[in-house]
């Protein structure tokens, strides 16, 4: 199971239907960018509460697809106490453990939100002289396509590939252990796609219609833990 993630109780968990369970695949997919990993000149780890972001960049980093990484992020209410340093400190060390040489990594240990992980990590690779024209985006699985209309926004000159751990929606929800937390993710994550570019945040994604019916299906039965506040 996946630490850091705040996990209900059996009595809490909400058991969810075939035809919901089809309807957050449809999300899952949807989210996921379907870039093939390739070289590139720098990449940048997500700060998150999903420790596999920082697995998946030691994997692609010793498959030579990037010299330097920036592991990027602070705290947040739901990171604090599984990452008191930092989401990026912990990712660093985390990458360390799993064989990627400390020269290849950097830090940024202040980004609070994911423009925020590219803008900040932009300033740190430039600093570091690391000239940078095509960047490898590592984020959670359901993330890819939000970090990819960010960082189109944020850094729109940059070629930017998308990658995540290699996982399938039964793999990621057996990780994190809770069915309904993960298809809140879903939901919240697709409301931001849809939301953000409004914002500034981002720039806007084609929503296909069955994937935006799904949604709605899934908000309407109360999928809605992972909404933005109003």
């Amino acid at each position: 199971m996946k630490e850091g993630v705040p996990v209900p109780s059996r009595a809490e968990r909400v058991v969810i239907t075939d035809e919901q369970w089809n309807d957050a695949r449809l999300l899952w997919n949807y989210h996921q960018m379907g870039h093939r990993p390739r070289p590139c000149s720098a990449a940048i780890g997500l700060g998150s509460h999903d420790l596999g972001v920082a697995t998946a960049s030691a994997d692609l980093y010793r498959a030579g697809l990037f010299p330097v990484i920036v592991f990027s992020g602070g705290n947040s209410p739901t990171t604090a106490t599984r990452f008191p340093r930092g989401e990026a400190v912990h990712y660093r060390e985390h990458a360390l453990e799993l064989g990627v040489p400390g020269e290849a990594i950097l830090v940024e240990p202040k980004a609070a939100n994911t423009g925020q992980n590219i803008s900040f990590s932009r300033e740190v690779l430039r600093e570091a002289s690391v000239e940078v024209d095509s960047l490898l985006l590592i984020s959670k699985p359901y993330m890819e396509r939000r970090a990819y209309a960010t960082c189109r926004k944020v850094w729109p000159e940059i070629d930017v590939v998308c990658a995540s751990e290699p996982l399938e929606l039964d793999d990621y929800v057996k990780a994190i252990g809770d069915e309904k937390l993960v298809t809140d993710m879903l939901v919240g994550d697709l409301q931001r796609v849809i939301e953000y570019p409004k914002l500034g945040y981002s720039i806007e994604q084609e929503v296909p219609e069955h994937i935006h019916a799904a949604y709605q299906r899934l908000l309407h039965a109360g999928f809605d833990s992972r909404l933005l506040k109003p």
